[in-house]
């Protein structure tokens, strides 16, 4: 199950669709557990600035933040991965600097929020090829096969 939770006032409509539809398609790519949820969160600058300043100590905004979670859900017993937080302003900034819609760009980013939920991350060169690699694959699979992540 993925919840999607709306705090941005400018939310194109098919938006949370669309990234329902991600999370479901990295999810699958990644062979996680059907019955495992996650909740999306479209926000602004601001929320993820504070929360990357006060949880990862980099003192300015991002794009995407992921919090991972290993807890199970106590009524269905399903486990829930975490959450993934997207900064529609700057998802809809990067999406006018390559030439893309937002939908796209959010899009991208709900994929890599996933990834890192399931563990992905891009730190180190041999990581960051595997992930860039599953990235690309699940992009494709939604047709958004010519979007690709900026380096920050």
């Amino acid at each position: 199950m993925i919840f999607v939770e709306n705090q941005y006032d400018l939310t194109p409509a098919a938006l949370p669709e669309l990234l329902e539809r991600a999370a479901l398609a990295a999810l699958q790519n990644q062979s996680a557990p059907q019955d495992a949820s996650l909740t999306i969160v479209l926000t602004d600058n601001d929320q993820l600035h504070n929360l990357n300043r006060d949880y990862l100590g980099i003192d300015s905004t991002t794009d995407v933040l992921s919090f991972p979670s290993d807890e199970t859900d106590p009524e269905t017993n399903s486990p829930y991965l975490g959450d993934i937080l997207v900064s529609l302003p700057r998802a809809a900034s990067q999406a006018e600097s390559a030439g893309h819609d937002i939908e796209a760009e959010a899009q991208l980013l709900v994929v890599h929020g996933v990834l890192h939920l399931l563990g992905h991350d891009h730190t180190e060169a041999e990581e960051k090829e595997r992930m860039w690699q599953a990235q690309a694959q699940i992009l494709a699979q939604l047709g958004l096969g010519d979007i690709q992540i900026r380096e920050s």
